[in-house]
């Protein structure tokens, strides 16, 4: 049986306890250390909800954050199938500091411009709101991958693949040899080798899911998304990962989500 060597938290860091020395209202710190992201997950019942979040995301959201020094905001669309036809809007913000994230919503109710663009959004009545559901996940980057590189992937925004995916793990013991799998283990390496263009890798630091991990990467297109996972499942590194009894049953459960990026996303 596997031994819990340190708690949980402790692979995730620790949040800091000290005063920020700037306010959410001003320029975000460079930060040397490793970022902290927010995934809102927006649900609809109606194109018409659609619309009014897509006109309060670019119209007031994102200018709103920009304002507080928060760049590299990415915004994406869910792939509609005949298996899951519930519309979906990933927004995905980055944080150098976390007590940022923590005050946004603060800065955003003292910003005149993001109150008057976003008042649709922002007034509307109870029995004619713009979602269904907002689900937000707070996640940590990982050490070997901590800050977040936006893609650099071209040509159309309608046929981009934004991969985004999701492991949970049985139990936090296994979640840490996950983690080490793609630090120490090699994965992310691999992926950075084979030209998968990360965007991000990251723990959940709270979410519906836990423990759980998300990473996310970019193709150009669906043929060039197959291509890259068939190079991945036909290396070396990763059959001999696979084939390392140590990193066996790490994972209980995966979700993959194809996205496409909004026209007004940051890439």
């Amino acid at each position: 049986m596997r031994t819990l060597i340190f708690f949980f938290i402790a692979a995730i860091g620790t949040f800091s306890c000290e005063s920020p020395t700037q306010s959410a209202d001003t320029d975000q710190e460079p930060s040397d250390q490793k970022e902290y992201y927010q995934l809102k997950v927006y649900t609809f019942d109606s194109e018409l909800q659609q619309s009014l979040t897509d006109e309060y995301l670019a119209e007031a959201f994102l200018p709103g954050l920009k304002k507080l020094g928060i760049q590299n905001i990415g915004v994406f669309k869910k792939r509609l199938s005949e298996s899951d036809s519930v519309p979906q809007t990933y927004v995905l913000i980055p944080f150098n500091r976390l007590e940022t994230f923590l005050s946004l919503d603060t800065a955003l109710l003292g910003d005149h411009d993001y109150l008057s663009k976003g008042a649709g959004y922002l007034n509307a009545p109870h029995n004619n709101p713009p979602y269904k559901r907002i689900e937000s996940i707070l996640l940590s980057a990982f050490r070997d991958f901590p800050v977040m590189k936006p893609t650099s992937v071209e040509g159309s925004r309608k046929d981009r693949i934004y991969e985004l995916r999701s492991y949970e793990s049985p139990t936090e013991s296994y979640y840490l040899n996950k983690v080490e799998m793609f630090n120490e283990g090699g994965e992310v390496a691999l992926f950075d080798r084979l030209g998968f263009n990360a965007v991000f890798y990251a723990d959940v630091i709270s979410g519906p899911k836990m423990p759980n991990l998300m990473y996310m990467t970019t193709f150009s297109n669906q043929e060039s998304r197959d291509e890259h996972w068939k190079s991945f499942g036909d290396a070396p590194e990763w059959k001999e990962l696979i084939g390392n009894s140590y990193y066996d049953n790490n994972v209980s459960h995966a979700d993959i989500f194809l996205l496409y990026p909004t026209e007004y996303s940051d890439y």
